[in-house]
């Protein structure tokens, strides 16, 4: 797949184009359908399969931030996988945003991309204030030679798959629903950073990750595995702003079970495995701070002897 940052970066397509465009926060079974869909109808049309996405997301840009369910190199591995020719990362700007919808589709879709074939989700807006949509690019689609169609929505257990489904069980901590609609469970990857090192103090020493996003889709105490150097390690962990310390950045702070070792600046993939808590107070002191950890330990620890049970 190759990754274009950015419209100044964007020569005219040699050939013709097989286009869909969106967020794919969190590349759920939904995009992965349309996705499907559009790679499939790309090669019987012999066409460029070209994914548009948006950095930031439209909703973080115009109207109120929301939480991200992978960020960009998260987004970009899991795109990578499906087949995708082409992955445009359109870079929202005030300039960009005064682009109305028939000018978008007329100078990017066919002047740059020279699309034939459009495959829309079921909610798609583009443009200027929103109002390009399935039927305008139905009636634009009749004069400039190409073909749209809509993705009918994904059903899982009865309701429609969604980014905003998917953020509302991470938020209550439904992570079986969540990794139904993932089709995956949910992961946040990232490099082992230098933290404060107080975990050290109290005998709970911590691998520490940036979760590279201003609003995380997740908080509190979490059961999770973690995979270091072939071998997957079980522990516990706490997302959000620093138990002991108020205010700071978002971070991913675990303990890992029957680890020891130093792993600054590796790679590392967290996954949530299961919702011990969700912490909201701050603790005063480090004792207090330790004896909740203790908790936190064996409730994870029991967690992960049930499941080898």
């Amino acid at each position: 797949m190759h990754l274009i940052r950015g419209l100044q970066n964007l020569k005219k397509l040699p050939g013709s184009s097989a286009v869909t465009i969106g967020n794919f926060d969190g590349v759920h079974i939904g995009h992965r359908k349309i996705i499907s869909q559009l790679v499939k109808k790309s090669k019987k049309l012999s066409l460029s399969s070209v994914l548009i996405s948006f950095a930031p997301t439209p909703q973080n840009f115009f109207f109120r931030e929301q939480a991200s369910l992978s960020n960009f190199k998260e987004k970009y591995y899991l795109l990578r996988e499906l087949g995708l020719d082409i992955c445009l990362i359109i870079h929202l700007s005030q300039a960009f945003s005064q682009l109305d919808a028939q000018n978008f589709v007329q100078k990017i879709l066919l002047n740059k991309l020279n699309m034939k074939y459009c495959l829309t989700g079921d909610d798609f807006c583009f443009g200027k204030n929103r109002r390009g949509d399935f039927k305008l690019l139905q009636v634009l689609s009749k004069d400039s030679g190409f073909t749209v169609k809509k993705a009918s929505s994904v059903l899982c257990n009865n309701h429609r798959v969604s980014s905003s489904a998917i953020r509302t069980f991470l938020k209550y901590g439904d992570m079986q629903s969540a990794s139904q609609m993932l089709g995956r469970e949910f992961s946040i990857a990232g490099k082992v950073v230098h933290g404060l090192k107080n975990g050290r103090i109290i005998n709970f020493p911590t691998i520490n990750i940036p979760i590279k996003r201003k609003i995380s889709p997740i908080y509190g105490v979490f059961a999770v595995t973690v995979e270091l150097y072939g071998t997957t390690y079980q522990g516990v962990c706490n997302i959000g702003n620093r138990p002991i310390i108020k205010g700071g950045n978002n971070l991913l702070e675990i303990f890992l079970f029957n680890f020891n070792r130093e792993v600054y600046g590796i790679e590392v993939k967290a996954t949530f495995k299961h919702k011990i808590t969700i912490r909201l107070q701050y603790f005063s002191n480090f004792e207090l701070l330790k004896q909740q950890i203790k908790i936190d330990v064996k409730d994870a620890e029991d967690y992960f002897n049930k499941l080898s049970s």
